[in-house]
């Protein structure tokens, strides 16, 4: 049965699994199979943007990022990176039923996050974008059950739902969104720093497991931030370093963690959120404090 809306999903912890790790990049060869991998997914609703990716081992360490563009360009890094049990974690609306208007876990998400600024975009199929979901496309291609009641595990790779921006709020304790994307009103020297300022609350936060601060890879995605002249610079990794994150929800997930929420249903359309704001509340104006995602 799905989960309910709001409704803390409490699942008894397992440990992590023994197995070979690695730190940074992958190079050559696919994980064992029958260890539980981690996906993280910024997916772009269409196929010709760009969809930032980024695997962790059973462990929780990073093992591969990029982007790509096509299914079947996911398809590869998934099969190379995360074959086998796997959890996934996909940054686009995975269960869209309703024809039109709004899901109610985008409503759930506004009324609690709208004050920080992030507030979630309305799906529905009347966009032909939502009309199947690309992210429930590729979560039947590849075998990952979509429902949250499900719990992972014993050759049962599931997919949630997630959205970074209310993730980071709650995560790193923010007083509203950092300003890293592109926006009208935001240039470089403004995006810039807030970009350096999300890579540092990554590390702070996510260190353990996901090892980041001895990933090369990760270094390399620090000093594009940092040498940065151009918007385009910025935006190459932007995808990326969200997958990231996704990935460390994604673990977050796989491991049962108790912040952990649902708000919405698996029927309905559902995103994932990694705890509650204290004392959260709708406020006037919250519906309209949406951000693209």
């Amino acid at each position: 049965m799905a989960a309910r809306a709001g409704r803390r999903v409490r699942r008894r912890a397992r440990c992590p699994r023994a197995g070979v790790t690695g730190v940074g990049h992958a190079r050559g060869g696919g994980p064992e199979l029958g260890l539980t991998r981690y996906l993280g997914v910024d997916l772009a609703w269409g196929p010709r943007a760009r969809t930032g990716l980024a695997a962790l081992d059973e462990r929780g360490r990073l093992v591969a990022s990029g982007a790509v563009r096509s299914d079947d360009e996911i398809a590869a890094f998934v099969a190379e990176h995360a074959s086998g049990e796997v959890v996934a974690a996909i940054d686009a609306p995975l269960v869209v039923p309703n024809p039109t208007g709004r899901r109610r876990c985008e409503a759930l998400v506004t009324a609690e996050f709208g004050r920080f600024h992030a507030g979630a975009y309305p799906a529905n199929r009347s966009n032909p974008l939502f009309d199947p979901p690309r992210a429930q496309t590729l979560a039947r291609r590849f075998g990952w059950t979509t429902d949250p009641g499900v719990v992972p595990g014993a050759g049962t790779s599931v997919a949630i739902e997630v959205y970074p921006h209310p993730a980071t709020v709650l995560l790193f304790g923010l007083a509203t969104v950092l300003p890293y994307k592109a926006r009208r009103g935001r240039d470089l020297e403004s995006r810039r720093p807030a970009f350096r300022a999300l890579l540092d609350h990554l590390e702070r936060v996510c260190d353990d497991p996901l090892r980041l601060s001895a990933s090369p890879r990760w270094a390399e995605l620090r000093a594009v931030v940092a040498g940065a002249v151009r918007a385009s610079e910025l935006e190459r990794v932007e995808d990326e370093v969200d997958a990231v994150l996704c990935a460390y929800l994604a673990w977050l997930w796989g491991v049962r963690d108790p912040r952990m929420r649902v708000l919405g249903t698996g029927d309905e359309g559902y995103i994932v959120v990694p705890g509650t704001v204290a004392g959260a509340s709708p406020r006037p104006g919250d519906d309209e404090a949406t951000t693209s995602r």
